[in-house]
């Protein structure tokens, strides 16, 4: 599908349209700021403890918080936890979190502000990895049954004044969308369209939209296919945004800013959440400085530029290039910093900085400016810094002559994502196949904000296969931090695997373990099996399948117990917590031994 096809505008910065959605007190949607949220981690049971943990929330700038219903008397009890807040001064709008059960989400509608219903599980069986065959009569039986049993909870929003978040889970696809989609974006898809198709029909417009996935680039494209399909269906409602079981540290906030400021950068999202393994409150500073950081590019000076005629903006592929030195070709992004000492051997960089030179394993390379261009071989490998304002006609004559030319492309616009897709677009449209590494300068003064702000100008460009490479500067900041940054980045967008991959999800009151404190252990333990994706999950809702790409899984089973999986497939069954560790790591040493 062409992106001439959609209304997003690749290289201007412009918020999707979207109707209004009252929640509580709040409005979302239709112009409004972006609204930033969490979800407590208390036992919905747990009044005190809930109300603490939102008052913390709140306090951080977090404008609603989600708490999950098991059953009906956690729903209940939000009736409890709202009135006690509102005595402590504090009228954040709550969320419901159901699943399972459809019957606690209609209770959940007399307390709640807004109830978030798993199209994978609202009615369905959530997917069990069973090959099951649908007929069509079938299917559209079990359609019937799921818009009676919804237009009925609908009826009671509406009586209730209530909205509702159709808030679909890769991990959980029903059997149904599975047996006939697969695991598949265009699943994910249809899975969210059959309860918006609803919504639209009953005009139930009260409604928030997500799509989520532990995969970064899954989850980008996805969205935007789902852009796509609302637009051509004209069923338009507002986006939550947010990664799925993106992990904690620096891993979990480089992951989340790639994939939502991925979205933002096209004016998709409403309102979203940054979900961190842990303390719900740390989520909010990093929610909210990803949204300051691309709202600024408002009204900013148009950028002219021209869409590749073979860019498909929701099934990126990466961009041809030549070969020039181990950039380019078809090989992994490369990585170039400033010179450090020591380090991890799997995140050295792939070239270094030496003033006008680069400097990889095999020689030393000029780094050249357009107007350097007639004192170098156009066949000996060198760099070359190139700005979009710089791809004159004599220019782009000249860069497709050079066989060892590598563009470094550069761009200080405030929408720099927007310029240097122009950039990239046009080199295409060329027919220049020159490998181009993205250059970044920033002049931050905490790794944090950095983490943030590159990981999402950079995510967006790899994730559409737009370069070869990366080259983060900040000249006030240690270089091997940085260069841990870019080798983060490239692992967030599945470009480059350089260590192990942690998919752990931010835990809540269905969490049967200590997941904080689990997932910093098995990190301990296996953070040198380099290339290994290990799922740490607190409960069954999304676990098996969030981490269905994962090798291994711990999954909390019940309290206290932990059940071990080998990819999709459950090893051992309710272990005692205590055990579960040890148990883990045998498994997989005893994998790695046969």
């Amino acid at each position: 599908m062409s992106t001439r096809q959609t209304k997003i505008d690749l290289f201007n910065y412009t918020r999707r349209e979207t109707p209004a959605v009252k929640v509580g007190t709040l409005t979302l949607g239709s112009g409004n700021p972006i609204r930033v949220q969490s979800m407590t981690n208390t036992s919905t049971m747990d009044t005190p403890g809930s109300v603490e943990q939102i008052l913390r929330i709140v306090e951080r700038g977090g404008e609603l918080v989600r708490l999950t219903t098991q059953g009906s008397r956690e729903a209940i009890n939000l009736g409890a936890i709202k009135k006690a807040a509102e005595d402590a001064g504090c009228n954040v709008p709550l969320v419901a979190d159901v699943h399972f059960n459809a019957s606690v989400a209609d209770v959940a509608a007399q307390y709640a502000d807004k109830v978030r219903v798993n199209p994978g599980n609202y009615v369905d069986t959530a997917r069990t990895f069973k090959h099951i065959e649908y007929t069509d009569e079938e299917y559209a039986a079990e359609l019937e049954r799921l818009a009676e049993r919804f237009t009925a909870f609908l009826n009671l929003c509406k009586k209730e004044g209530k909205a509702i978040r159709v808030g679909v889970n890769h991990g959980s696809l029903s059997d149904r969308i599975m047996s006939r989609y697969g695991d598949t974006p265009e699943g994910v898809v249809e899975s969210c369209m059959e309860f918006l198709r609803i919504c639209h029909r009953e005009n139930f417009g009260n409604v928030v939209v997500s799509i989520k996935t532990s995969n970064t680039p899954i989850m980008v494209t996805t969205v935007r296919l789902l852009c796509r399909v609302m637009e051509e269906e004209g069923i338009v409602y507002p986006l939550h945004l947010g990664v799925t079981e993106a992990g904690d540290a620096e891993d979990g906030r480089i992951k989340s800013a790639a994939g939502i400021g991925a979205l933002l950068a096209d004016g998709i999202g409403d309102t979203l959440r940054v979900s961190l393994a842990e303390a719900p409150e740390n989520e909010i500073p990093v929610a909210k400085e990803l949204v300051d950081y691309i709202t600024l590019r408002e009204g900013h000076a148009r950028i002219e530029g021209e869409i590749a005629p073979e860019f498909d903006y929701t099934n990126p592929v990466q961009r041809v290039s030549a070969g020039v030195l181990t950039i380019g070709g078809g090989k992994v992004p490369v990585v170039i910093s400033a010179p450090f000492e020591g380090g991890n051997s799997d995140l050295a960089p792939d070239f270094t900085v030496a003033g006008d030179t680069l400097v990889g394993v095999s020689g030393t390379y000029p780094l050249a400016s357009i107007s350097d261009l007639s004192t170098i071989s156009a066949d000996e490998p060198h760099f070359v810094r190139v700005e979009y304002s710089d791809l004159t006609p004599a220019v782009v004559e000249e860069l497709k002559k050079r066989k060892g030319c590598i563009i470094v492309a550069y761009s200080n616009h405030v929408n720099p994502v927007g310029e240097l897709r122009a950039l990239v677009h046009k080199l295409i449209i060329s027919g220049i196949t020159a490998p181009v590494v993205v250059y970044r300068c920033y002049d931050e003064q905490s790794i944090e904000s950095l983490r943030i702000k590159a990981a999402a100008d950079l995510g967006v460009l790899l994730i559409d296969g737009l370069c070869d490479g990366v080259w983060i500067d900040n000249p006030s900041l240690p270089a091997d931090e940085i260069n841990a940054l870019s080798f983060g980045v490239l692992q967030a967008t599945r470009k480059r695997i350089s260590k192990t991959e942690y998919i752990a999800c931010p835990g809540c009151g269905r969490t049967m373990y200590d997941l904080q404190g689990t997932l910093a252990k098995i990190k301990s333990a296996t953070a040198h099996l380099k290339g290994l994706k290990i799922g740490v999950m607190g409960c069954i809702v999304n676990g098996p399948g969030e981490m269905a790409d994962a090798d291994y899984g711990y999954v909390g089973a019940a309290r206290g117990k932990v059940s071990l999986y080998r990819k999709k497939e459950c090893i051992e069954k309710n272990i005692p917590e205590e055990e579960a560790i040890d148990r883990l790591l045998a498994l997989i040493e005893n994998d790695r031994k046969q």
